[in-house]
């Protein structure tokens, strides 16, 4: 996954290198860790938990995997654009924006060929180097509109 870097960056009252680590690590959060599109599990801890997991995935380290794994599937050339990031005592909260091309299954969708942009905000918790907790928004009915499967309201 192509990362592009963050455009406004805040670091609250934790401020120096502890925010500076923080971002690092939450930014290479984005990255795949290799050729077979595997997300970097190392990046979390082995008790994570995700408060908000997606459709199809489990709330734990495993459905990192699951997630990313489906992303890269429905759509190979995804990516991410930060717009900003803050850090506030241990979890970091970015603002980003995903594209990529529908070129795979996407929640029993078959592909559309279409070009998908969508929004998220993720807040992160991060200890010892490992993110331990997730809570995220992501525009998944905006999708769903791109890729022709909900109404976009246009005509109106």
């Amino acid at each position: 996954m192509e990362q592009q870097g963050a455009g406004f960056v805040s670091y609250g009252s934790v401020g120096g290198t502890r925010a500076v680590e923080h971002l690092r690590l939450v930014m290479g959060e984005l990255q795949v860790a290799d050729v077979r599109n595997q997300v970097a599990l190392s990046l979390f801890a082995d008790d994570f938990t995700d408060h908000t997991p997606q459709p199809g995935s489990t709330p734990d380290k495993d459905g990192v995997r699951v997630l990313y794994h489906a992303l890269r599937s429905a759509f190979p050339d995804f990516s991410a654009k930060i717009h900003w990031q803050t850090v506030e005592g241990d979890v970091v909260t970015t603002f980003k924006t995903y594209s990529g091309t529908h070129e795979g299954e996407l929640l029993g969708l078959a592909p559309t060929g279409k070009h998908v942009e969508f929004g998220t905000v993720d807040a992160m918790r991060v200890r010892d180097g490992r993110i331990t907790e997730h809570w995220g928004v992501a525009n998944l009915y905006s999708v769903l509109q791109q890729v022709g499967a909900l109404p976009t309201g246009a005509g109106k």
